[in-house]
């Protein structure tokens, strides 16, 4: 059985968080990628988040995973193994974040949710295989979705990425980036109403541009139309 297979087999047999993490203190590397497919996404996105730059979440995804490996000794079991991996990322992000001079007035985030879903397949993705155009569509729709997430101001997104995203609870949210639950809910109906209204002002835009007939389209239309006219009769 190949490494990844067996850690994949290893997240299905039910080993509590202390479990896993005790086995990779103990330098059981199936474990540690177990770990690591498992909360994946949802590490990923939450360092993109506070960081808005692909290639650089990546790399503080693996700075974190490689800082977590040597701490997985202290882990107690006393928060979910989620909360403790997302507090690291969170910190090598901001790090980050402060060294390029950004000023990331950003929050610590969890993750509990997705732990499964984060290594299945999207049915709709699976449909969108055999067609092309839709898939097109989707991927349009996405990439304006993902910029304009990465507009929102920082402390907005990062609760949004958090609640919208990734699902968690408000109680979840609050207790990874350290603030009152208040909070997180106003961060949120703000991050909402500011992603709709962007939205809706690219929708206004395209929709004044639908079904256009200009140019080329009109003037063919204009030429056929000249020609079926009747014409004159010849009267020389």
């Amino acid at each position: 059985m190949s490494t990844s297979a067996a850690a994949l087999q290893l997240l299905s047999s039910g080993l509590s968080d202390l479990e896993l993490a005790q086995r990779i203190a103990a330098g059981d590397e199936i474990a540690f990628e177990a770990v690591m497919r498992r909360y994946n996404l949802t590490l990923y996105r939450t360092a993109r988040a506070i960081l808005r730059d692909d290639a650089e979440a990546e790399d503080a995804l693996q700075v974190s995973y490689l800082n977590a490996y040597r701490a997985f000794g202290g882990f107690r079991g006393q928060s979910r193994l989620s909360t403790w991996l997302t507090r690291i990322v969170v910190n090598e992000a901001l790090t980050r974040a402060r060294k390029r001079g950004r000023e990331s007035a950003v929050i610590p985030i969890d993750s509990s949710t997705r732990d499964e879903g984060d290594t299945m397949a999207d049915p709709a993705d699976q449909n969108m295989q055999d067609q092309p155009e839709r898939a097109a569509i989707r991927k349009q729709s996405r990439a304006l979705i993902e910029r304009k997430i990465d507009a929102l101001p920082d402390a907005f997104r990062t609760v949004f990425v958090l609640r919208a995203v990734e699902e968690l609870s408000v109680e979840e949210t609050a207790i990874c980036l350290e603030i009152p639950e208040a909070t997180v809910r106003t961060r949120f109906f703000r991050a909402r109403a500011l992603l709709r209204e962007s939205l809706a002002r690219d929708i206004d835009f395209a929709l004044s541009d639908a079904f256009a007939f200009a140019g080329a389209r009109c003037d063919r239309i204009v030429s056929r139309v000249h020609q079926g006219l009747p014409h004159p009769p010849d009267t020389t």
